[in-house]
């Protein structure tokens, strides 16, 4: 492979490109939201695949100009530098920062960059965002709706992806701001299992096909709206209740706050919905009154409980508390 247009290198890419170099399998580690990251052996074959799919999808060619400010600890990052050495292009990588522009002051133009929710904020503070990067594309975690608005309505063209490590990073991109479904990459379809989980389809890549753990609405084989983890639904009073969809209502109303739904048993309910939020001096009645103007009763938090701080991952991830079903 030909390195030469890849600028930046920092220690962790080397490492990765030196493993890149000898053999047929690349060791990277899942996300850990649901568990401590594990090791997990990838397929070089597989990695490729997905680099040409990602670049046929997004338009990325040997002219293009790749940012990387993420670390190729991750699979996000090491994906970016295969994507580089399958379409020929430049590859400019620096040390991950909050601001995903640091390093990279002097290119004229950035056609397309990885970020984590983290980095949006900053990104959105260097002016005319969409002047300097044609295309982002933010994974790691989910974002906010405010900050979702925000990356929009700066006018660069948005991203949120889905995928996990075992698919060499996404396997669906959902424009931002204009979406609210995701569209498979190219060589990749949909289907769901008897629980309404995606079960993703491939026949380039050595998976074959994979069931997930996500509960969605499939819209084509070939697109779907996420509804939220299988193991975090909340069967309240006979109806199933998706926390990660209440969330994406109930979330103007909270603003920049960490906040995420989850049940706890109850005699009346079978299971009743929390809602914890991070911070000081929240509203509780202010709140309630907002939200009950958006959703029915049922769907109405039987308790706030308000904390100083949100167990998150390494990736930035929330860590629900799981939900307590009645027995």
């Amino acid at each position: 492979m030909d390195y030469s247009r890849i600028t930046g290198i920092t220690p962790a890419a080397a490492a990765f490109m030196k493993e890149w170099s000898e053999g047929d399998f690349i060791t990277a580690h899942t996300s850990g939201s649901t568990g401590a990251p594990k090791p997990i052996r990838l397929r070089k074959s597989d990695m490729i695949e997905s680099a040409k799919a990602t670049n046929a999808f997004l338009g990325i060619t040997a002219a293009s100009v790749l940012a990387m400010p993420l670390s190729a600890d991750y699979i996000a990052g090491k994906m970016m530098i295969v994507r580089s050495l399958i379409a020929g292009c430049r590859l400019h990588i620096a040390e991950p920062s909050l601001n995903p522009l640091q390093g990279f002051e002097h290119l004229p133009a950035i056609d397309m960059m990885p970020v984590v929710p983290a980095q949006t904020g900053e990104l959105l503070k260097n002016g005319r965002i969409a002047d300097k990067v044609r295309c982002v594309i933010v994974g790691g975690a989910p974002m906010g709706a405010t900050a979702e608005k925000a990356l929009a309505d700066s006018g660069v063209r948005a991203y949120a992806t889905y995928g996990m490590t075992e698919t060499c990073s996404h396997v669906a991109l959902r424009r931002i701001g204009i979406e609210d479904h995701y569209t498979a990459l190219p060589g990749i379809w949909f289907a769901t299992d008897s629980r309404g989980c995606l079960i993703i389809h491939s026949d380039r890549m050595s998976f074959g096909s994979l069931t997930t753990n996500d509960c969605v609405e499939l819209l084509s084989p070939c697109s779907f709206r996420w509804l939220g983890r299988a193991d975090n639904v909340i069967n309240s009073g006979g109806v199933k209740v998706y926390p990660e969809k209440l969330e994406r209502q109930i979330a103007p109303l909270l603003g920049d706050r960490a906040f995420y739904i989850s049940g706890r048993a109850s005699e009346q309910w079978g299971t009743e919905i929390i809602l914890t939020v991070e911070g000081e001096e929240f509203d509780r009645d202010r709140f309630m009154s907002a939200a009950s103007e958006i959703l029915p009763k049922r769907l109405l938090p039987k308790e706030i409980i308000v904390t100083d701080s949100i167990e998150r991952t390494h990736s930035g991830k929330i860590k629900r508390a799981h939900s307590q079903q009645s027995q």
